[in-house]
């Protein structure tokens, strides 16, 4: 071995000994026999999925000389030196992470993983690559020191500019092109945007005018008075007239061409926060399950504002530079040929400057705004929050958090500005040489006799607004990034279909009287199944409570009858019909809806009970508050109704909140009724208020309904118990209890304060079962 692979491999080793993170236990056995002697493990990945999706252990293993895998079920170790044209490369989908190891024309191997490891899957393609460039070039970087996401707090790799879990959507870099798209939002302004093109151009040609009149008002007028002839005061007038006159024009129509296209680019921008808002709403919960407030409202506020600005202004000022340089070129040409081919020397160099820079830019403003996002997102956390945070005196924690999202963003701004600083000022300088070449290049066709001082005067005047707006539209580059990043976080959410769909030919139910049937339900998230067969027939107002465990499938269910998400498997029926042939907001009408912790918004409290009916009178949001034992508390209010609730409705208790929002269930009067741990938050006074509430609502309703106190549903006509996704028993609360099954157990641990039935002993439960039976 020569002294360079010795040196090569010593420093492959070294990095491998302070890098790698030991090898699992289960592991070692297998791995560590098939090492050479001079070879070390790097990373590694452990796979717990096989190809069929099924769990099934496995390890992928990055040394220093090859990648590695093998299965627990496999003896095979299956190997693949670094060789040119090998790539490994990841992608996720419905929750299931992919590997692939591609050679240039064909796929090796390929392994599937749960998305919990997805963050190592990414340090071992980091590894992989850097070890796979050091056999292709013999050059090793050592690695940067890893960071933390200052958003999700995630580990990122060496080097990382974008955390691998917030950055999931984003599978490719903004292109330019994406602003092409907000051409269907200018569409039904394609009239006014004709009339200020019309007006960019007529405006720019006025201001074309003045320069052309400096050619004989310095021929004709100053130079022969320079030579003893006398001024015609005629003539003077006639050219300052014409500047004057082509000024005047060349003001109002600027000035009617920028009021036109700014007053449609800001119907543009409304239109497409309007159309990015209506678009977000129709979207599943599933979709706002894996999002940040801060980073939608940053979307649609900041990206939105964004694109306007770009539009009004930049945009505007971008066509007139094109127009000027095309009618500056046009006329230099016909002035001379030869002058003007001088003056455009240095725009190929600025072309290409433009195209490297642009290359630089493009990612780095999608950056830029995902990583602001960040610090919108700190705001939107703990704003709303500020009762926890100061209850809990983690001021100072926000503080750091704030901080280090705030560093974060000023570290991602300086890589932008670094590539930024130095374009601008050399576009600057290239446009200065072009000038100084304009002079000498006209100086010596002045000596020569091929053109007069009044055309090198006039050419000056020319070149300088020539190279004024080749500097603007170099400037355009970094606002046309910007505004194509904020377009493509806009257009993100647009592309995004809804995983609850509207049928393609709806079924509209005149009535609803309220029967449900569940047919075989199966719900999975990802890969891991939450529901399994569950199959109930509801009767039209028949009351029925869901028993289970934390985690037991209860709100999944009631999730998949709200149709917040549809169902994996089987089907779930409203009178017969089929709820994914109904459309969806029409659907939610029939079903009142009483959460666990309710949502109040700023409002008053008349506005909050009528938010499913704003129509409503104020008799009947009377009506519904005295039905909700809620209208007592309110007219103790300061002004009654019109009282404000404050943000999240923070001015009232718990339980008159839960009142509110059983106001407003009563006041659509739904067929439907679902609650949602409706009383598991409040103390035992509050709970029988809002009890008889209830009862009032429940009445002639076909009600479903969660409960952690079980003996809240004893009055229910069926109990529903699940355990793991599967229904094990239905019956009365007598029926159950008499059955002495998994009901009987969870009832009586509840009732000894038990966290777990299993930890009842069977005298205990004999005990307690004499208790109940008392």
């Amino acid at each position: 071995m020569t002294a360079a692979n010795h040196a090569s491999t010593a420093q492959s080793a070294a990095l491998a000994k302070v890098s790698a993170p030991p090898l699992p236990a289960a592991w070692t056995e297998r791995v560590q026999p098939q090492l050479a002697a001079d070879e070390e493990v790097l990373a590694w990945l452990e796979i717990d999925l096989d190809a069929s999706l099924r769990f099934s252990a496995g390890i992928v293993v990055v040394s220093n000389a090859r990648l590695m895998a093998m299965g627990s079920g496999d003896e095979s170790v299956h190997s693949w030196p670094y060789q040119p044209g090998l790539t490994l490369t990841r992608s996720d989908h419905a929750g299931v992470g992919t590997l692939e190891l591609c050679a240039t024309d064909e796929r090796l191997a390929h392994w599937r993983y749960t998305l919990g490891t997805d963050v190592a899957a990414g340090r071992l393609i980091d590894h992989f690559t850097r070890q796979l460039n050091f056999h292709l070039t013999g050059r090793l970087p050592a690695p940067a020191a890893p960071g933390v996401c200052p958003s999700c707090e995630t580990p990122l790799l060496a080097g990382d500019e974008q955390c691998p879990v917030c950055s999931k959507e984003i599978h490719q870099p903004p292109s330019t092109w994406t602003l092409l798209r907000l051409g269907r939002f200018a569409r039904p302004y394609r009239g006014q945007l004709l009339a200020g093109f019309t007006l960019s151009l007529l405006s720019t040609a006025a201001t074309l005018v003045p320069p052309y009149l400096t050619m004989p008002l310095m021929d004709k007028v100053l130079i022969p008075y320079q030579n003893g002839q006398a001024i015609d005061p005629a003539l003077v007038a006639l050219y300052l007239s014409g500047l004057l006159g082509a000024a005047l024009v060349a003001w109002i129509l600027g000035w009617a061409r920028t009021y036109i296209l700014a007053l449609v680019s800001e119907r543009i921008g409304a239109d497409l926060r309007t159309a990015t808002y209506e678009h977000l709403l129709t979207l599943s919960q599933e979709y706002f399950g894996g999002k940040r407030t801060g980073d939608l409202m940053a979307r649609i506020g900041s990206e939105t504002d964004r694109i306007n600005i770009f539009l009004s202004l930049h945009l505007l000022d971008f066509a007139t530079d094109v127009l000027m340089i095309v009618m500056t070129t046009a006329i230099l040409m016909s002035i001379d040929v030869r002058l003007a081919l001088v003056t455009l020397l240095p725009l190929p160099i600025i072309a290409w400057l433009i195209h490297v820079v642009r290359e630089r830019l493009r990612t780095g403003f999608e950056r830029v705004d995902r990583v602001w996002a960040e610090v919108t997102n700190v705001l939107a956390d703990t704003i709303p929050g500020i009762r926890v945070v100061k209850a809990f005196a983690q001021e100072a924690r926000e503080t750091s958090r704030f901080r280090t999202a705030n560093a974060h963003n000023l570290e991602v701004n300086d890589r932008v500005n670094k590539v930024w600083s130095l374009f601008s000022p050399s576009v600057t300088l290239l446009t200065e040489i072009g000038l100084l070449i304009v002079w000498a290049f006209g100086i010596w066709q002045i000596a020569s006799d091929h053109i007069t001082v009044g055309v090198l005067t006039a050419f000056l005047a020319y070149i300088s607004r020539f190279y004024l707006r080749l500097d603007s539209m170099s400037r355009i580059v970094s606002v046309t990034q910007k505004a194509a990043a904020g377009a493509k976080r806009i257009f993100d959410i647009l592309d995004h279909v809804s995983s609850v769909p509207e049928p393609s030919t709806p079924v509209h139910l005149a009535k609803v009287t309220g029967r449900i049937e569940l047919r075989g339900v199966g719900f999975r998230y990802g890969t891991r199944s939450v529901t399994r067969d569950i199959s109930i027939d509801i009767a039209p107002g028949e009351m029925v409570g869901l028993v289970g465990h934390s985690g037991s499938g209860k709100s999944t269910l009631v999730n998949l009858i709200c149709r917040f998400y549809d169902v994996s498997e089987g089907a779930i029926l409203i009178d017969g019909v089929d709820i994914r042939s109904l459309p969806v907001a029409e659907y939610r009408q029939h079903i009142g809806l009483v959460l666990q912790e309710p949502f109040l918004f700023f409002g008053t409290i008349a506005e909050n009970i009528a938010y499913g009916k704003p129509a409503a009178t104020r008799a009947e949001i009377v009506a519904a508050a005295r039905a909700a034992h809620a209208h007592e508390f309110i007219l103790r209010l300061p002004h009654g109704y019109d009282s404000l609730v404050g943000e999240r409705g923070q001015a009232l208790s718990g339980g008159e909140r839960q009142r509110i929002s059983i106001a407003r269930a009563l006041l659509i009067d739904p067929p439907i009724l679902i609650l949602d741990e409706a009383t598991s938050s409040v103390d035992t006074t509050t709970e029988k208020e809002i009890q008889k509430a209830l009862d009032n609502l429940v009445r002639g309703r076909t009600t479903i309904a969660i409960a952690h106190r079980l003996s809240t549903l004893r009055d229910a006509d069926r109990l529903v118990v699940l355990d793991r996704g599967s229904v094990v028993e239905v019956g009365s609360h007598d029926q159950l209890m008499a059955c002495e099954g998994h009901y009987y157990r969870l009832y009586l641990a509840q009732a000894r304060n038990v966290d777990n039935e299993d930890s009842l002993s069977s005298v205990e439960l004999a005990r307690a079962a004499d208790g109940e039976r008392l």
